[in-house]
């Protein structure tokens, strides 16, 4: 696994938004605080713009994309929002040049396709962390905010939260990968398809029916993608909505109904998702971790 060079004050991160729309006015605390820290900052075409459910058409999308990756003078990327549309452009990306001078792309949500093809096809580390949203005054958790620039710079991960009564207590090591449980589904089967084997899973989602939920952890079992993991971390399910009859089951529990069977390391409610307390966590880095009922450890491993 490739770690790509952390950055430094006065490097640049190029925005772009290659799914959802994202107006000026919701980007502008992102800027600020991207600002305050010392960072240049490149503003993609796809920025501010709106196109039918996207920022601007699929062509387009891919293009700004694509000058961000190609540009030797953009240091990172952090994509504005998710949404959908990732899916539509990933196949048009001409990923050459990102290959041999890999940069941190940031982002989560829809941005999982990103973070599971880069993951697959490449082998280079990317970071799921907060998206404009994140930087609004209201919905602004400083640890979470603080976490990314501490990544950016190359902090080693190193998080200790409270523990939940559904943990199952263990301890693991292995590459950390995940995401977007909808998106997780979705690519299996495809070039973005990850092999969890051995590695430390990480799901959340947003705005599911509970049978929906239900139905994609039955696709990832089915598939084997919970057979052999190394330890299982179960983020936020928020907004989740049920029908007229209902599904009879709590997110968490419907999760602990496919991995009750196996015997690692599994935690809920582990601060990541669409949620205002969202920590940064980069993809691909070796994690160190410490499940029990009262607090689980996730601590990032040297390189070898």
């Amino acid at each position: 696994m490739h770690i790509p060079v952390y950055l430094k004050p006065g490097d640049t991160i190029g925005i772009t938004c290659p799914a959802g729309a994202l107006s000026l006015e919701t980007i502008q605390p992102m800027l600020d605080q991207l600002t305050a820290w010392g960072f240049q900052l490149k503003i993609g075409a796809t920025v501010g713009t709106n196109f039918q459910k996207y920022s601007a058409p699929d062509e387009i999308r891919a293009a700004d994309l694509q000058q961000m990756l190609d540009d030797p003078n953009v240091d990172a990327i952090l994509f504005g929002r998710g949404g959908y549309g990732v899916v539509r452009i990933i196949d048009q990306i001409d990923f050459a040049r990102f290959i041999q001078h890999p940069k941190w792309l940031l982002g989560y949500s829809d941005i999982t396709c990103f973070h599971s093809h880069i993951h697959t096809q490449f082998q280079i580390a990317t970071m799921h962390a907060h998206m404009s949203g994140g930087y609004l005054p209201n919905d602004k958790d400083e640890a979470s905010t603080q976490s990314i620039y501490d990544c950016l710079l190359g902090k080693p991960i190193e998080y200790s939260v409270a523990g939940h009564a559904m943990n199952r207590v263990g301890t693991a090591s292995g590459q950390l990968i995940g995401g977007n449980l909808a998106l997780l589904s979705d690519l299996i089967g495809t070039p973005s398809d990850i092999d969890t084997a051995g590695k430390i899973l990480m799901i959340e989602d947003i705005g599911e029916y509970k049978y929906n939920i239900d139905r994609m952890l039955w696709q990832l079992k089915r598939s084997g993608k919970l057979n052999h993991l190394a330890g299982l971390i179960v983020g936020g399910f928020t907004d989740t909505m049920d029908n007229e009859v209902p599904f009879g089951m709590t997110e968490y529990e419907i999760v602990w109904e496919k991995v009750k069977e196996f015997n690692y390391p599994v935690c809920f409610d582990f601060p990541v998702g669409h949620q205002a307390r969202n920590l940064a966590l980069k993809f691909g880095a070796q994690y160190l971790f410490q499940v029990s009922h009262e607090t689980v450890q996730l601590k990032e491993l040297p390189k070898a």
